[in-house]
């Protein structure tokens, strides 16, 4: 069968580096990118591009109509620190965007169908060391009880209606082809920015504040990878945990000043950042990716981070 995959969200961080991998497995033709915005994006504009609002179901209902397709990322979202300045508009994006594509994707027979979820899912009494699949979730920011929501929308639309969707709970994740996007990891995509720019960086969280982190190009790797796995593997009908390499902004820099001797970093006295990321997990346990899907990293902060340099130089 000829997939036919429509990416929604395509200009934010994810989507630019799913898009492109995604139409060079599949031809540019095969893979409409779509947006609430235009893009200038050599990327994005190498092959078919609709405006689309995810909150408009009569638009949505077109874009699925003319293109028809096998497949559906939704990755538009609004992230957690932008979340918190909007959280009306960030619960309506989140959880109505994701019940319209649910919704259409079983009225046009959608075969799969990928939604992120996010570590922000956990929350200030969630393990927060190697913190599993299964535990208490209790999060306190707009982005994680909607990504909680989410997850059980998913699972819902799965066991009632048999809807194939699949997800991942991503942790901060880091790459050099777009800009951050308003989260509260991105510091950890800035920093890179700021280092090769300035030769300084002020970070909004602690030095020794921990958190989950993974290179794109290995979240991009692990979305196609678990939507290619064969249904009946996957055990995980709400999201699965995703691990990658946990550190702090003090580790960071630590590793970037081996590249740029001269790069500095300091610290902002209070951000509300801060409080977000002090309810998410230092570390993930990834066990059920691993034995589902055989997911492995291949990333590690010395690499991600070389690699991170050598491609913003250029």
């Amino acid at each position: 069968m000829t997939e036919k995959i429509i990416v929604i969200g395509s200009n934010g961080q994810i989507g630019t580096e799913l898009v492109m991998n995604l139409r060079a497995k599949y031809g540019n033709e095969q893979v409409v990118a779509s947006d609430i915005r235009p893009t200038d994006n050599p990327v994005i504009n190498a092959g078919p591009f609709e405006l689309v609002n995810v909150l408009d179901k009569h638009n949505m209902f077109h874009l699925f109509e003319k293109h028809q397709p096998t497949q559906i990322y939704l990755l538009a979202a609004i992230l957690s620190a932008v979340g918190e300045q909007k959280p009306k508009l960030a619960w309506d994006l989140n959880m109505n965007g994701l019940i319209h594509v649910l919704d259409l994707a079983i009225e046009f027979k959608v075969a799969k169908v990928f939604w992120p979820s996010s570590i922000a899912v956990f929350g200030p009494h969630s393990p927060r060391e190697n913190t599993p699949q299964f535990c208490i979730m209790d999060p306190n920011s707009v982005y994680g009880f909607s990504k909680l929501a989410g997850e059980r929308w998913c699972e819902y639309y799965y066991v009632k209606y048999g809807l194939d969707v699949r997800s991942i709970r991503y942790p901060g994740l880091i790459g050099w082809r777009s800009e951050p996007g308003g989260g509260t990891t991105d510091y950890a995509v800035d920093i890179f920015h700021q280092a090769l720019a300035h030769g300084k960086y002020e970070s909004f969280l602690s030095a020794d504040t921990a958190l989950p982190m993974m290179y794109m190009e290995d979240a991009i790797r692990a979305t196609i990878e678990l939507m290619e796995a064969p249904s009946y593997k996957l055990s995980i009908r709400s999201s699965y945990n995703l691990g990658g390499i946990s550190f702090t902004p003090a580790q960071l820099s630590a590793e970037i000043k081996k590249h740029l001797p001269d790069f500095e970093i300091s610290y902002a006295d209070f951000d509300p950042r801060q409080a977000i990321a002090d309810s998410w997990p230092k570390s993930i346990d990834d066990t059920f990716a691993q034995n589902d899907w055989g997911w492995k990293q291949k990333f590690d902060l010395a690499n991600m981070t070389a690699d991170m340099l050598e491609n913003l130089k250029k």
